[in-house]
């Protein structure tokens, strides 16, 4: 649930491991490149949580006429997700290679080392999508509806069973959920808590991006030249309710551009051709994500501050979070 849609960040430059991330990454790197072409500039991305992202910019190459093409470059740091990392990185890499010819703003891949074999750390190559994310206020309404057209177009995706990725994780339990401290109505909790502890609905599995939110979606143009350019992050990718990803885009416009902005993301979807389960199933999924950011949301936080939203406070968060488990209430329960 963490994202890691990247908005340009530091210039590190070609040399030492900060540019590359280690001499075995950095050599790697070079051997993916065709005969001629090299690497003359790094940019570390900021927006990320889960893994550090650089764009690479690539020179030289067969038929470039000294042109200039940029890579992106993803590698586990944290010993959690260096643990999980072959299963994260080669579902990524699937998933790319699924995409490739779809009408999905998808990155190309480039090649994968989910095992540092040969790198410093497991590490996914792939082409660079223009486009930025954007968490501002500007343009946020149209913005909405157009993350909600792209995800109904993810879910309209036809998979082969055999290509299908696994059955969704829930990211929470009822005995790990932790109301925000100043809630005032705590039994609301308890009661969104009973929910989520009871059986999931049935219902209709679709192919899930599983951590599709604005942090992971670029952007072009604005007003009405505004376009989705690129959809990132892929390797939660999963089988199961269209739902669970309304859901977690749901929370987190909840959370960035408070309560209302939530509740309305729903609707976009639907508008989009979209297929949601009843009032209560709904609710259920749409509990199942926002208690997982419980109490504060800040561990999405801090790779949204990071990128220009000083104003998502903790208190900021506990406060949009408990409204919208309220609004949800209201609406679905």
């Amino acid at each position: 649930m963490d994202g890691d849609g990247a908005v340009e960040g530091d210039v590190d430059g070609d040399g030492g491991s900060a540019g590359r991330g280690g001499p075995g990454t950095r050599a790697w790197v070079d051997g993916m490149l065709p005969p001629g072409a090299r690497v003359t500039a790094v940019e570390r991305l900021k927006g990320g949580w889960t893994s550090e992202m650089r764009r690479l910019r690539v020179e030289g190459g067969p038929g470039t006429d000294g042109g200039v093409t940029r890579l992106v470059l993803r590698s586990f740091h944290k010993p959690f997700f260096v643990r999980h990392a072959e299963g994260l990185l080669n579902r990524e890499a699937d998933v790319l290679r699924l995409l490739r010819d779809t009408d999905v703003p998808a990155a190309s891949l480039v090649a994968v080392d989910a095992t540092a074999a040969e790198c410093d750390h497991p590490s996914l190559l792939m082409s660079c999508l223009p486009g930025r994310i954007r968490l501002d206020g500007r343009d946020a309404g149209r913005r909405s509806r157009l993350l909600a057209r792209q995800l109904a177009a993810v879910h309209a995706l036809s998979v082969p069973d055999h290509a299908r990725p696994r059955t969704y994780q829930p990211w929470t339990s009822p005995e790990s959920v932790r109301p925000p401290g100043g809630t005032s109505r705590p039994e609301l909790w308890r009661r969104a808590v009973r929910i989520i502890g009871g059986d999931a609905p049935e219902y209709r599995g679709r192919f899930l991006h599983r951590d599709f939110h604005p942090g992971n979606v670029l952007f072009e143009g604005d007003g009405p030249a505004l376009r989705v350019s690129g959809v990132v992050d892929w390797v939660e990718t999963s089988y199961g309710p269209a739902d669970l990803d309304v859901a977690h885009c749901s929370t987190a416009l909840a959370l960035l551009h408070g309560p209302e902005a939530g509740m309305r993301f729903a609707g976009h979807y639907l508008d989009e051709g979209g297929t949601l389960a009843p009032s209560a199933g709904h609710l259920y999924w749409r509990l199942l994500d926002a208690l997982a950011f419980a109490p504060d949301a800040e561990k999405v936080a801090g790779p949204w501050r990071e990128s220009g939203r000083g104003d998502l406070t903790p208190g900021v968060l506990a406060r949009r979070l408990d409204d919208y488990v309220g609004a949800l209430f209201a609406a679905y329960g």
